[in-house]
């Protein structure tokens, strides 16, 4: 992916997660139910940090599970709008560790090896450069610790995505990698024992105005670059909205479909040996690159 165009336009998703940052708590449905499983998987890694970076923090909400999880370890909560931040801020108890860093997951301020678990719940698909952003994560943990993440997969919001299709040309949702990929580009960027699973949530709404303004409510409007200007007038709409009746199922509710990837993934040991993945009671599924798994399989 390093080279390619940008495919955000990050000063837009900065833009679009500030002004969703006081409402985004009470939006974040499927962003809390998931952010709540990636901890609970923690339960089962052998882990005892002293200093955890949440990668696109926003308002804390995971920031502060994990200080309750870890109640001795730092917390450093980042986030490319500093308005997510300031909430999460005025959110945290006093004695919860937490700091605060305002920057770009592709381009951490970080020094080498400074943490010793990254987590990041949801915000990856947010970068452009997934290889740049991988090897920054890889330069800031520790050997030895853990990358866990959560991201979208291309299934997700298919429904919108097929319904904006109908009415012209250009892109409206954002691209999403799939497992297979994002597993390749944990093994290039020189993380080890990789386990990647995939989860399906669908979210019903009596309208598509419903899903619009849920989506505008955390902070996850169009911030494609070169998007197409002033679809949103009311023909636009109405057509959006006819198109969308496709996929009204017999309940009367419309769907919207989330594909969530989980991974995570170990910086090796120093030394020849590396490092052996801390044994789990969880039954994961370990990625193998393509064309390198035993007997031919993927």
């Amino acid at each position: 992916m390093s080279g390619n165009p940008p495919v955000l336009d990050k000063n837009l998703v900065r833009r679009h997660f500030g002004r969703a940052a006081s409402g985004y708590e009470a939006t974040a449905v499927l962003q809390d139910r998931v952010g709540q499983d990636l901890v609970d998987r923690l339960s089962f890694m052998r882990l005892a940090p002293q200093w955890i970076l949440d990668l696109g923090a926003g308002t804390g909400l995971q920031s502060r599970r994990l200080n309750r999880l870890y109640p001795r370890a730092r917390v450093l909560a980042l986030d490319l709008a500093w308005p997510m931040l300031g909430e999460a801020r005025s959110r945290k108890s006093w004695r919860q560790r937490q700091y605060y860093l305002q920057a770009d997951a592709e381009h951490l301020p970080l020094r080498d090896a400074a943490m010793d678990l990254v987590f990041s719940n949801l915000s990856l698909q947010w970068v452009n450069d997934l290889d740049a952003t991988l090897g920054g994560l890889r330069r800031v943990i520790r050997p030895g610790g853990l990358l866990l993440f959560t991201t979208l997969g291309p299934d997700t919001l298919k429904e919108l995505r097929q319904s904006f299709g109908q009415l012209d040309g250009h892109a409206h949702v954002n691209p999403f990698l799939d497992m297979h990929d994002l597993g390749d580009a944990l093994v290039r960027n020189g993380f080890s024992g990789p386990v990647l699973d995939v989860e399906h949530h669908v979210l019903t709404y009596a309208s598509v105005d419903g899903l619009l303004r849920d989506l505008r409510g955390i902070g996850a409007g169009n911030a494609l670059a070169g998007r197409r200007q002033g679809l949103w007038t009311p023909r636009g709409l109405q057509r959006l909205r006819g198109a969308y009746e496709a996929w009204r199922m017999p309940d009367g509710r419309l769907p919207a479909h989330y594909e969530v990837i989980h991974a995570h993934a170990w910086v090796p040991e120093d030394g020849p040996a590396g490092r052996e993945p801390a044994p789990e009671t969880r039954k994961s599924l370990r990625f193998w690159p393509r064309g390198a798994a035993p007997g031919g399989r993927v």
